[in-house]
């Protein structure tokens, strides 16, 4: 067999059976490979930065690493943006990238540049195949350094060569690299630290999942600290039935005012809290000055263990974790859409297992609150902070989980960004309703002037941030790619639209005007 069909059967033999593709010339042979090796499912995308961001997705909701093929350095270069989301929220995803065939690179073509250069800072784990001998075997490498703890982004450069010669060989599967040995002695040292209102466990990564919520839960009722999850969780399960937590919020102001009162905080699949950005004047650190920091476990740790030993240690094995009740909003008045009118018909519509992706921005400020009481699901956030994540994720957990609705919640500015998803939903006919928020503009930088200490921003401050020259028509956008889409402009259409959006298969899009 050549090269690129030792390829599609090693990745298969890993358990990889998904391949999001934007391919060029120096992929044809593994174009021509997923066609007639049997079992994997190829997902095309228009742009490479969608395939990425599926990639994202699907391993979030499968747990287990999706492959991406990308055209040459241009081709990952599209996707590196959702690839540094994919690094942060620790997922695996295992790329191929062509390559010229060796003796081309030496001529300097016009599409040659340096792939390894490029995506080493999104990698984990970076590797050009020499051979079509190597192929197979890298490729199983490249699964392995996917599935190591917490999930890694792995690159494997193929150039053209590797994929026509003969002399490939299907390679098993390798075992996932071992998760770092749990320290007995941080558990003692964590569990005397949470002792009262005053002591932080915060959790982050894996730990955000119903079981290690309500394992956290039990310590929190023992001890009497507090529960608190990163700002941004790659997947959590939340809803009645599940152990409800604050978030540490984005706003600066606030998020110092909010872990103000901790002196003892305990890290469980988190950092340490700090500061999305850098402002005047401000701390970087969130936490207070006097704080003592304990990192018991890090992500890549397995924090169930973690948990259940911590569990021992603080003697809340007997203890009942308080569980969310089912509590839905009341419904807001009739009148204009605002965050906070969509917050409450949001919460109430949410079918029960259902997958929220969240790249609402400013106009989802209500939500954390209000969805506590929810249907039982899962809430997939931004970790990176890329704009430009939620559609091609969307795309990524419908395929990985086509028992369970999708809803995802999107600003317009950040759906521009990735906007040919839309399609990909369409030609996959994949169970997604899409809500965009509509506000005009990219809201949330207009806060941002005044964090970073500018004072009375002029027009053209002001229009740099505004999306309204001329009006994005979203309707018209998602019909041409094949997806049914209605404009609402109050909470009575609105309520209407999303209950059908979410009761009709396949994929919708409402614009909410706001």
């Amino acid at each position: 067999m050549n090269g690129a069909e030792s390829l599609v059967r090693s990745l298969l033999a890993s358990d990889v059976e998904v391949c999001f593709t934007n391919p060029g010339t120096s992929e044809m042979h593994f174009v021509a490979a997923l066609d007639h090796v049997p079992g994997m499912r190829s997902v095309l995308a228009l742009f490479e930065g969608v395939a990425t961001g599926a990639a994202d997705g699907y391993w979030r909701m499968a747990r287990k690493p999706a492959s991406t093929l990308l055209h040459l350095g241009p081709g990952l270069a599209n996707g590196l943006a959702n690839l540094h989301n994919a690094k942060k929220a620790g997922s695996g995803v295992v790329n191929i990238v062509g390559e010229h065939a060796a003796s081309h690179v030496a001529l300097d073509a016009p599409l040659t540049s340096d792939i390894e250069g490029i995506a080493r800072p999104v990698s984990h784990w970076v590797r050009s195949s020499s051979s079509a001998v190597d192929v197979g075997f890298d490729a199983a490498r490249a699964v392995r350094a996917a599935r190591t703890a917490p999930g890694q982004v792995a690159t494997l450069i193929l150039p053209g060569d590797t994929a026509w010669s003969m002399g490939g060989a299907v390679a098993e599967a390798l075992a996932p690299h071992a998760q770092p040995r749990l320290d007995t002695g941080l558990v003692d040292q964590a569990a005397q630290a949470l002792d009262g209102p005053d002591s932080l466990l915060l959790l982050g990564g894996s730990a955000m999942s119903a079981q290690t919520l309500e394992l956290a839960g039990q310590i929190a009722a023992k001890t009497g600290c507090t529960l608190m999850s990163e700002w941004a969780s790659a997947r959590a399960e939340r809803g009645a039935g599940r152990v409800a937590m604050a978030k540490v919020p984005y706003p600066i102001d606030l998020a110092l005012e909010t872990l103000a009162p901790y002196r003892r905080i305990v890290l469980v699949g988190a950092r340490a809290p700090i500061g999305f950005f850098a402002y005047p004047g401000k701390p970087a650190r969130l936490t207070h000055p006097e704080a003592e920091i304990l990192e018991l476990a890090g992500a890549a740790s397995d924090l169930t263990a973690t948990l259940d030993a911590l569990v021992q240690a603080t003697g809340a094995g007997g203890s009942v974790a308080h569980l969310a009740k089912a509590d839905l909003p009341d419904l807001p008045p009739l009148g204009p859409l605002t965050p906070d009118s969509l917050a409450p018909l949001i919460a109430r519509a949410i079918p029960e297992n259902a997958i929220v992706v969240d790249e609402s921005i400013t106009s989802g400020r209500g939500l954390g609150a209000a969805t506590t009481g929810a249907a039982p699901h899962s809430w997939l956030n931004n970790c990176g902070g890329s704009i430009g994540y939620g559609l091609p994720v969307s795309i990524g957990a419908a395929i990985a989980r086509p028992d369970r609705k999708v809803l995802a919640l999107i600003s317009d500015g950040s759906a521009m960004y990735t906007l040919q998803a839309l399609w990909t939903l369409a030609r996959e006919g994949l169970d997604v309703t899409v809500v965009i928020f509509a506000n005009r503009s990219y809201n949330i930088l207009r806060g941002e002037l005044s964090n970073v200490g500018v004072q009375n921003p002029g027009p053209r401050a002001i229009d740099m941030l505004s999306l309204d020259r001329p009006t994005l028509g979203w309707v018209d956008m998602a019909r041409g790619m094949g997806v049914e889409a209605s404009r609402v402009e109050d909470t009575a259409a609105f309520a209407l639209a999303l209950e059908a959006g979410l009761s009709t298969p396949g994929p919708v899009l409402i614009e909410a005007v706001m």
